[in-house]
């Protein structure tokens, strides 16, 4: 079975230049009630809140972080609030994090032990999923486990 695609590169060439990844996308219903959600439980800053045809451009993101997340509204794109899954957040202290997300209102499965770490996940007001791991050392393994994981809790 050939499972080479004519249409990509051959693997194992020369690297990228890739960086970083700019900014992720999450689909929410009503920008203001996500940005209080981010800004207020999270603790996340405005890195943009611009009127921009076709609607509003608003991104949050950690202090000092180099990926942000782009609040997509209805207008923005055709996404449908609460598709996203899978956004790993690292924390110094998860069990810190999930009290102060419980105290807020949130609903969240855990932390558990893992061998990667400790991790909870849950969801943000439009059932966008979030995960939160305080990492421990990690090898390529580990962070193989970590996505399948994430695969399996559906988040």
């Amino acid at each position: 079975m050939n499972t080479t695609s004519t249409n990509c590169p051959p693997t194992n060439t020369a690297s990228t230049n890739i960086t970083h990844a700019s900014f992720v996308t999450l689909p929410v219903a009503d920008q203001d009630r996500a940005l209080r959600f981010y800004t207020d439980v999270l603790g996340f800053e405005v890195t943009a809140d611009l009127d921009m045809p076709p609607g509003r451009w608003l991104q949050v993101a950690p202090e000092g972080a180099q990926t942000v997340f782009t609040l997509s509204g209805p207008d923005m794109g055709g996404f449908t609030p609460g598709e996203t899954r899978g956004i790993m957040l690292v924390t110094t202290d998860v069990d810190a994090d999930c009290a102060r997300l419980a105290a807020a209102g949130v609903a969240v499965e855990g932390p558990d032990e893992l061998p990667w770490g400790r991790m909870a996940s849950f969801r943000d007001p439009d059932g966008n999923g979030l995960m939160l791991l305080t990492e421990k050392a990690m090898d390529k393994a580990a962070g193989n486990a970590t996505e399948k994981a994430t695969e399996k809790e559906g988040f």
